[in-house]
């Protein structure tokens, strides 16, 4: 049974022949039942959702010949995995011309299917709708910073949080955003206190409670990098 209908299909269709420019690579970790053998470091970890998330990628790659599809398991390529900094499944990289750190960890369902669409399409313009002061800054960060969303399909002020963070990944390199389906990940919603969502951490040390506007974002985001900065320097 397809998980998108028709009409979502088409509009999906139509919405990728008009906006996207450049090819896009959607790498996707998942976990395939049959393996038994699991290495040490990933034993015990289960994917209820790989198989749901890689239908949907399969139908939305179908879509569109600008789409590129990599499939890999977590478990056989957890070296590669580890690699590219993915510790949970299922996990979605999105890549344009170059590779930005764009990620989905769960299943982007609900109103975060519209996020998903929106990473595809900035990363295959390689541009973004963020404000020109907003741009400017995220241009002179000098440190890494690593922005994770926390969502649930049924939120509808979620992908405004998530959309920010991508936005922020594409005009930075040192950004990596991370959008994080609260309910797949228990271990995660008692370590950051998710009682609610969106919820935003930035660099472990900045928390931010619903969705935001953009100049508010990109406050906290250069307040993570001073605080960074400060604890470094009293080391």
């Amino acid at each position: 049974m397809e998980l998108l209908n028709q009409a979502i299909k088409e509009a999906t269709r139509k919405k990728f022949e008009t906006e996207l420019v450049n090819p896009v690579r959607l790498i996707f970790f998942t976990q395939e039942p049959k393996k038994l053998i699991l290495p040490d470091s990933v034993r015990g970890q289960e994917c209820p959702f790989c198989q749901e998330t890689r239908q949907l990628l399969e139908e939305l790659a179908a879509l569109s010949s600008k789409i590129q599809l990599e499939i890999h398991d977590f478990l056989i390529e957890n070296e590669f995995a580890q690699k590219l900094g993915v510790d949970k499944i299922p996990a979605i990289l999105v890549y344009g011309e170059k590779e930005y750190k764009l990620r989905f960890f769960g299943f982007p369902a609900g109103y975060e299917y519209g996020s998903l669409l929106k990473a595809i399409i900035q990363a295959s313009q390689g541009k973004t709708d963020l404000q020109d002061s907003t741009r400017v800054a995220l241009r002179k960060i000098n440190s890494p910073i690593h922005i994770q969303v926390f969502v649930t399909p049924t939120c509808p002020y979620c992908p405004m949080a998530v959309e920010l963070a991508h936005s922020m990944a594409i005009e930075s390199p040192l950004i990596q955003a991370d959008m994080i389906e609260a309910s797949e990940f228990p271990h995660l919603v008692n370590k950051y206190h998710v009682f609610g969502v969106p919820k935003t951490i930035i660099n472990e040390t900045i928390s931010l409670e619903g969705a935001v506007p953009e100049n508010v974002f990109l406050e906290n985001v250069l307040k993570a990098i001073s605080q960074s900065s400060s604890s470094i320097s009293s080391l």
